[in-house]
């Protein structure tokens, strides 16, 4: 649901006081080497789950937010360097070859290249858009920046009448 004045929208960051939520070291490796990967833009792409395993998947997906910049940087001020546009073939493929599985999208994954783990202001327009294609979905931002390691962060909320809250995303222990 949008709130009745968007301009009052913040970014969200981690809460420090929750719990960090886990996920396999597999799926966390390969969102990592994705965000490092496509530097200095940023990555994007869905994960699906089923109820065993709510991120089993991921699928790469590509950032096309420099084309739609050079092609019309007034409607699209920002590049691939600073937000990310989705290639629908992909994230198309990506639905379509999970439900096939039995498997949903349980999230949506993009990078911020340079800066922290936050839902930005435009993160969460673009979540709560009324064509968003995964309404209830988890959002993870990968934070790739000068250390050895990305930080990720998870970002959800327990009904969409709610607002998202952040944690910390970490590997499952072996």
């Amino acid at each position: 649901m949008a709130r009745a004045n968007d301009m009052d929208r913040e970014r969200i960051d981690l809460e420090d006081g929750r719990p960090p939520l886990q996920i396999s070291r597999r799926v966390l490796n390969e969102l990592c080497a994705h965000a490092r990967e496509t530097q200095p833009e940023e990555c994007c792409g869905l994960i699906t789950g089923d109820g065993e395993h709510r991120f089993r998947s991921v699928y790469r997906c590509r950032n096309e937010m420099t084309l739609y910049n050079t092609k019309d940087p007034e409607r699209y001020p920002r590049d691939g360097t600073k937000a990310f546009y989705m290639n629908e073939t992909d994230y198309l493929k990506a639905s379509q070859g999970a439900e096939e599985r039995g498997e949903a999208v349980t999230a949506v994954y993009h990078s911020h290249v340079g800066a922290g783990v936050y839902f930005s202001e435009m993160d969460q327009e673009f979540a709560e858009h009324r064509l968003f294609p995964f309404p209830d979905v988890a959002h993870i931002v990968i934070a790739v920046n000068e250390g050895p390691m990305p930080v990720c962060g998870v970002f959800e909320r327990a009904t969409t009448d709610e607002p998202f809250v952040g944690r910390k995303l970490e590997a499952q222990p072996s």
